[in-house]
């Protein structure tokens, strides 16, 4: 039986979750990522694209290259709330399914042309995705996943591509060896010294010349380029942790700074575990230096998901863990060893502390996930979604909520 595997590759992702709240955005080059000169760019629209911005590059030659982009920080829980929407989606249609990132999925569908036609259902799948959760989404549909995931970057922006059983070679051909997933920027220099720019110079190479050059790798880019690959779609699994990271603009030695974001950062990811309907059981506390010596601190704890429990534990461990009274680059928390389940109170807990959580919690759905924080980690506050120029949002979201 012929295997088909769809590739699910929601456009943009970022980008395309900040317009569905603020429809200003439409149209308009827009920036993700780190706003310092120190950060990156996590996502960006197609029309910044056109300025020869990319994912990963530095935002400060963002910004030179674009200097009207709208630059926005990002929403960890708008993003995880609209790829939970898409996943449960996904759950509902497909019985084998495999997430590789918040917004990229593989879907086994073999055997389901003898009921609905694989091209079918998969078109059908994404438009259900498009209604109920308002985002675009590709997707690249062939005998495996590599080439399924090249069809999805052809298909882009908003599209579908269909790979029929003996056409990938020549599908492959004309294209750029950068399309092939596993080749970075060193194997592709190492190419380019070699003459060889499209797919269809590796298919025409011997195996042998390419395992010469590139070792047991240059095996498995040639078969990659001819459209062989047999690894299959590996079941879905809930992610065991979560964690979140903040690099300064500027090193900094200022304690109590450095103690009201690890505050809000704590306190944001603990709404993540309720939202998600998660208990952590490991408190993890990472810390870097200047000099980039990195250090980090973890706790073993009972399950919870409770700030007045999990704060002071990464206060704890923040203040161990940094002894050094060095200027500090990073700072990061993570809770690990999750398990599904809501927090239980104890004989000693006040329950009016849970109510209280839960209606922080509708605020946050409601209104976004910094809408409401500690004022202990209000210093956090200061490190916003927007261009931090000059303290002001752009003036074209000067009114949007956060």
């Amino acid at each position: 039986m012929d295997r088909a595997i769809a590739h699910m590759d929601l456009d943009t992702f970022f980008v395309s979750c900040e317009r569905l709240i603020d429809s200003r955005l439409n149209n308009r080059p827009v920036l993700i990522g780190g706003t310092s000169d120190r950060g990156v760019v996590a996502s960006c629209s197609y029309e910044a694209r056109k300025f020869g911005i990319h994912s990963a590059m530095p935002m400060k030659m963002a910004r030179m290259l674009c200097p009207e982009a709208i630059v926005l920080r990002g929403n960890s829980g708008i993003y995880s709330k609209y790829s939970n929407l898409v996943t449960d989606i996904i759950k509902e249609t497909v019985p084998l399914y495999e997430k590789t990132s918040v917004d990229e999925f593989y879907l086994d569908l073999t055997g389901m042309d003898r009921f609905f036609g694989c091209q079918q259902l998969a078109s059908e799948l994404r438009a259900k995705i498009i209604r109920e959760s308002g985002l675009p989404i590709s997707f690249g549909l062939s005998l495996n996943k590599t080439v399924s995931k090249i069809a999805t970057g052809e298909a882009k922006p908003n599209n579908e591509l269909n790979i029929l059983r003996g056409t990938e070679k020549p599908f492959l051909a004309p294209l750029s060896v950068r399309k092939i997933p596993m080749i970075g920027d060193k194997s592709f220099r190492m190419l380019c010294d070699l003459g060889v720019k499209r797919i269809q110079s590796i298919q025409e190479m011997p195996v042998e010349l390419m395992e010469k050059v590139f070792g047991k790798h240059g095996i498995v880019m040639w078969k990659k380029a001819n459209g062989i690959d047999n690894s299959p779609v590996m079941q879905y699994s809930e992610r065991k942790s979560i964690s979140t990271e903040r690099t300064f603009d500027k090193d900094t030695i200022d304690v109590q700074k450095l103690e009201s974001i690890m505050i809000a950062m704590a306190e944001n990811l603990v709404y993540q575990l309720r939202r998600g309907n998660k208990l952590t059981a490991c408190v993890t506390v990472k810390l870097r230096y200047s000099d980039f010596q990195t250090f980090t601190l973890q706790q073993k704890i009972p399950y919870s998901a409770a700030d007045h429990v999990l704060i002071p534990i990464v206060l704890d461990l923040f203040r161990k863990l940094y002894n050094r009274r060095v200027l500090v680059r990073l700072i990061g928390v993570r809770y690990s060893h999750l398990v599904e389940g809501a927090h239980q109170i104890s004989l000693f807990e006040d329950e009016n502390m849970l109510h209280l959580y839960k209606a922080m919690d509708r605020i946050r759905e409601k209104y976004g996930d910094r809408a409401v924080m500690r004022a202990s980690g209000m210093t956090a506050k200061s490190i916003s979604r927007w261009n931090p120029f000059n303290g002001e949002p752009p003036p074209l979201l000067a009114n949007r909520r956060r």
